[in-house]
């Protein structure tokens, strides 16, 4: 994380306090700032700058707060602010599905689309379940589907959805009217209805209980070992499998099964994995050794939708990068 005091030396940024004192002051609010821009933003390194951003720019601004809001809602307002410039300058993040239809039974080799700027996991914070980054507002559904919004849509929907500030408050954030702001909430739900499931992964992952980890825990034993009935077993009919950043999906047991068949179990080598959280969701990092002998390397970040005590959707997130993130090696012995 960027530590204030040292950015504002080497920013050379006008002292407006105690950088120290400043730290301490904005530290609580942190987390949630974070958790903000990631869905506001849909990539955990844009959330990292935005963070940054925001910081700087509360810092310079400190001598302007006046105390007519609290400390939270200043700092979200300047977060809010600065993932809509970001917002503009870059666009929407986004996952496979979003771009084309599933490739069918054929599996193609296709080459990573570097141009598409990708949604990427987010990592879950350690220690209980609890706390804002843990709610419904992280999985991977609600985040690919905000991104669809426009700007004001998806500034006003968090705010008051999963932030709690009042239609009027976020008037006075967005430097727009109440009016505006209800109309943006009508016009983001109705989008959201279309993409977002009824039932959360929160709720199914509560219904699976213990048996959620012993299903992720069947996924690597079948992927390590080569069985690809056992595999298949634990998906739902119609599956879906992505692996940003390549643009082909697959979808359904048929056109899965002859995906895996080829490429995981086929020509990538031996697998091995180790379980993370991501999204609020299960997930593994998958490290592959492509021959025998060879050291085991980061491949992706695997995250689970489930449903039905099944996966329902597997979305790996092709990249080593993605592992620094989560705290995991580069590699394996």
């Amino acid at each position: 994380r960027p530590v204030i005091p040292t950015l504002i030396a080497v920013l050379e940024i006008p002292t407006c306090g105690n950088p120290a004192e400043f730290t301490e002051l904005v530290e609580p609010f942190r987390r949630e700032l974070h958790a903000h821009c990631y869905r506001m933003l849909g990539s955990r390194h844009d959330a990292d700058d935005a963070l940054q951003d925001t910081l700087v720019r509360a810092w310079r601004g400190l001598h302007g707060f006046e105390g007519r809001s609290s400390m939270r809602s200043w700092l979200h307002t300047i977060a809010t602010n600065t993932c809509l410039d970001a917002i503009r300058a870059r666009g929407r993040r986004a996952l496979p599905m979003d771009l084309r239809g599933p490739s069918g039974r054929a599996v193609v080799d296709d080459a990573p689309a570097e141009s598409i700027a990708w949604l990427s996991p987010y990592p879950d914070p350690p220690g209980p379940e609890t706390g804002i980054e843990q709610a419904e507002a992280v999985e991977l559904a609600f985040v690919a589907a905000v991104q669809h919004l426009p700007g004001n849509q998806r500034a006003a929907l968090l705010l008051f959805d999963v932030l709690d500030y009042s239609a009027a408050e976020i008037a006075g954030m967005l430097a727009t009217s109440t009016a505006a702001v209800n109309s943006a909430l009508q016009r983001a739900r109705r989008t959201l209805r279309q993409r977002v499931p009824a039932v959360s992964q929160r709720d199914e992952l509560q219904r699976l209980g213990d048996d959620g980890a012993a299903l992720v825990a069947r996924y690597c034993a079948a992927l390590e070992q080569r069985d690809l009935d056992g595999l298949l077993s634990l998906l739902t009919n119609d599956v879906t499998w992505s692996m940003p950043p390549l643009p082909n999906w697959y979808r359904g047991l048929p056109a899965v099964r002859d995906f895996v068949e080829r490429l995981p179990l086929g020509a990538c080598g031996t697998w091995r994995h180790r379980p993370v959280r991501a999204n609020g969701q299960p997930a593994v990092a998958g490290y592959l050794a492509p021959r025998p002998g060879d050291p085991f390397s980061a491949w992706s970040i695997n995250v689970f939708t489930v449903r039905d005590h099944r996966i329902a959707e597997v979305t790996s997130f092709i990249g080593p990068e993605h592992f620094l993130s989560f705290g995991q090696p580069l590699q394996l012995d």
